[in-house]
């Protein structure tokens, strides 16, 4: 068991660092408010090669992992401008097509991936089975030459900046008639493709949106893979990179939150002393950090499992690390925002533009309740409970 990360990891998250206080939490938050996106961070993380890390070298990446993705979104996080399409693009959908695709495929799109010219956002979520894909309702019909893709989706992210659009549909089975997920690779203009955008009380460059498919045809080559039966294996290859990023993503913005409150509270003097120097300001500091360091290290283990190819065991790691990080991250920014007092509720301060995101990582990409059902059923050997 190795605590110590390599020396590559290690640079990395200097560099990434380094990246992300060049640009830091003002520049996201105007960014934000003024309806634009975080182009000018991603293009820089692009041409630092960051974007690509966990890209297969021959395909123009950087020959790395889940664990070197993670920390590029930790990293940026911590610096106060997370890039939610880092989870959704490289993560999700590069590892999809990495692992799963065809050799055409993989020439076609990773080096897009890796050189941040290509955004794919990714399309699971629906209005009745939220993400549940025995229950999607999006269908794939077979015909000549392609398929046509019908249904509904809701909160896709970054649809407005993404070149195409991963989209998860139900697929017959030739076999058993049976409807089956698979994954199609959809231009964002594609005809019969509509998408509206849904407001959001969170700060954030990226924006939600509801997808509408009527008939949209594809080639038969924007099915990943050359076996349509293996798009339950697919689905979760990026599923659990997605959990890992996003839990990442979350210590990340909760190291920001306690080096912002750490900060205040040493500085901050009212009757002759520090508050920070009062146990009631201290603790409740303190204990939200050991909480973040829990978590990172779930997050680390997920890493490391998923890069190893265990995969069963990283789904385990990667959703407990994902219910951590997301209940230690709330954690940190509701304790900073109390430490701060008023300050704690400015823009100025930067804390409490944080609230509705890490509220929001309690729900998403999976909910809190939804672990906690695979946990007490899949680990404890409880009696499923819906």
């Amino acid at each position: 068991m190795d605590f110590d990360p390599t020396p590559q990891q290690q640079d990395l998250r200097d560099a990434v660092a380094k990246l992300g206080k060049r640009f830091g939490h003002e520049y996201f938050v105007r960014k934000a408010k003024a309806g634009e996106h975080s182009d000018e961070l991603w293009q820089e993380a692009a041409k630092l090669g960051y974007l690509g890390v966990s890209v297969p070298e021959q395909y123009d990446g950087g020959g790395g992992g889940i664990t070197e993705l993670a920390i590029v979104c930790e990293e940026l996080a911590a610096a106060g401008c997370p890039l939610l399409l880092l989870v959704v693009s490289p993560a999700i959908a590069a590892t999809i097509v990495a692992r799963h695709g065809t050799e055409a495929q993989r020439q076609s799109l990773l080096p897009g991936f890796a050189g941040g010219t290509l955004k794919v956002c990714f399309a699971i979520t629906e209005p009745d089975a939220g993400s549940n894909f025995h229950r999607l309702t999006t269908v794939a019909k077979p015909f000549d030459g392609g398929y046509s893709l019908t249904g509904r989706k809701v909160y896709i992210s970054g649809v407005d900046e993404s070149d195409k659009i991963m989209v998860v549909a139900r697929l017959e089975d030739e076999r058993t008639g049976k409807l089956k997920p698979a994954i199609f690779v959809v231009p964002a203009n594609a005809p019969g493709l509509t998408a509206t955008k849904i407001d959001m009380e969170i700060v954030s460059p990226e924006n939600q949106f509801q997808l509408y498919l009527d008939d949209v045809r594809v080639p038969a080559e924007a099915l990943i893979g050359e076996d349509p039966e293996a798009g339950l294996a697919a689905l979760f290859s990026g599923l659990n990179p997605e959990r890992i990023t996003v839990a990442a993503m979350a210590c990340g913005t909760a190291r920001y939150a306690l080096e912002r409150a750490s900060t205040y509270t040493a500085t901050r003097a009212v009757w002759g002393r520090p508050i920070g120097s009062h146990q009631g300001v201290a603790h409740p500091l303190a204990h939200a950090h050991i909480q973040v360091e829990l978590a990172r290290l779930m997050v680390a283990k997920a890493a490391t499992l998923y890069d190893a190819g265990r995969d069963l065991e990283a789904g385990v790691a990667a959703n407990m690390a994902k219910y951590a990080a997301a209940e230690a991250a709330a954690l940190a920014v509701d304790t900073a925002i109390q430490s701060l007092g008023g300050n704690g509720m400015t823009t100025e301060y930067g804390v409490s533009t944080l609230l509705g995101a890490v509220r929001a990582g309690r729900i998403a990409p999976v909910s809190r309740e939804m672990i906690l059902n695979f946990v007490s059923q899949h680990l404890l050997g409880q009696e499923k409970s819906y």
